[in-house]
């Protein structure tokens, strides 16, 4: 077993989730912003991710060696803004509706709960493996 894998892979998930959450943060503090550079309300934004592939390395791809996770690419949701009826606000339309960012507080919440409960999991990982290296170590002693 070669520790430094181990490391490596779980290391790749704690850069991931740590990316996942300054989006999530990002979507969190933007919950109200109804003015952007590109003309309407913050579009929520998500963390496309994938398992990293082998290097082209015949005996690697032979033993489905996997190398943990990347981010393929951050991708901004689609779902229809919020209407809200507000004919004093400045951004609103000529019939009084304003449109709103399409962030869920609820669902903000529940994946920065996710995210940090696999960054969790991670550092259980390197702690883990780092307790198995120091036990093999004192196999020799």
């Amino acid at each position: 077993m070669n520790f430094m894998v181990c490391f490596d892979i779980s290391v790749s998930g704690l850069i991931a989730q740590r990316k996942r959450l300054d989006i999530i943060a990002a979507n969190l503090a933007n919950i109200e912003t109804t003015r952007t550079e590109k003309g309407g309300p913050y579009r929520r934004k998500m963390v496309v991710m994938s398992t990293k592939q082998p290097e082209l390395d015949f005996g690697k791809i032979l033993s489905f060696e996997v190398k943990g996770v990347q981010i393929d690419d951050i991708v901004e949701d689609e779902s229809p803004f919020k209407r809200v009826f507000n004919p004093a606000h400045p951004d609103a339309n000529n019939e009084g509706y304003l449109l709103k960012p399409n962030v869920d507080l609820i669902v903000e919440n529940t994946n920065m709960l996710t995210a940090r409960r696999a960054f969790e999991a991670n550092i259980a990982a390197i702690k883990a493996v780092r307790e198995m290296a120091l036990k093999a170590l004192e196999i020799g002693r």
